[in-house]
């Protein structure tokens, strides 16, 4: 039967770590485990990042808003899963997105002077952080130089990709029709037949302003 200790030491942060060393970490760190019912919020959009948070059971969604609140993107994640770690350092240490459970969700978190104080001591943990943010990143980075997409459909999953932090699973964009037609630089008329043609082929479905990509890695495999 897996215990605490092997599934902390299977969180991404800490693989690599000989078990001497975790056994260290845990007699100085401070792990605060935390219980969220189905429908409770687990992080909101804004607060302020002071800790590590790691999802280790259950399932959740992301759920991200436009700066002029024309849209929302919603992200179906499960367990284990690393709460935006890029937010802990830098210039915005608030947390770009909110987190809502959609089964009873188990976390576990690490204050930021604890981070800093001990856990930045040993160098596997150290390069596996720097190694998500540098990764992640790299991965935006590459978005930007990509070529501009001709083709409607292939705007349209594109538009969803880089919205996405993992390119699978269920996505949900809530955006009016018209809003979406402007910002893809197109005709609302060819948006919808465009997208209907999608359904037709169960690649998505629609619903009042709002479109459900049940799993956006068959989604993309079936455009290559």
């Amino acid at each position: 039967m897996e215990t605490m200790f092997d599934t902390l030491l299977q969180l991404p942060l800490f693989q690599g770590l000989c078990q001497e060393d975790f056994t260290n970490i845990l007699e100085k760190v401070k792990f605060d485990f935390t219980k969220h019912k189905s429908g409770e919020v687990v992080i909101k959009e804004g607060d302020i990042c002071n800790k590590l948070l790691f999802v280790i059971k259950g399932e959740f969604s992301s759920l991200g808003t436009s700066q002029t609140s024309l849209y929302t993107f919603m992200e179906r994640l499960e367990a284990p899963y690393l709460i935006e770690p890029q937010a802990l350092f830098g210039l915005k240490t608030t947390y770009s997105a909110s987190y809502i459970a959609d089964s009873e969700v188990h976390t576990v978190s690490i204050s930021k002077a604890c981070v800093l104080n001990y856990l930045f001591h040993y160098d596997i943990f150290r390069l596996n952080y720097l190694n998500i943010v540098s990764g992640r990143a790299q991965s935006l980075y590459q978005r930007l130089w990509r070529d501009q997409q001709t083709d409607l459909e292939q705007r349209i999953i594109a538009f969803i990709t880089e919205h996405s932090e993992r390119i699978s699973g269920e996505k949900i964009l809530k955006i009016k029709m018209k809003d979406w037609a402007d910002y893809l630089n197109c005709t609302r008329l060819s948006l919808s037949k465009t997208l209907h043609a999608m359904e037709k082929e169960n690649r998505i479905y629609l619903r009042r302003k709002e479109i459900i990509i049940p799993d956006l890695q068959t989604l993309t495999n079936q455009t290559l």
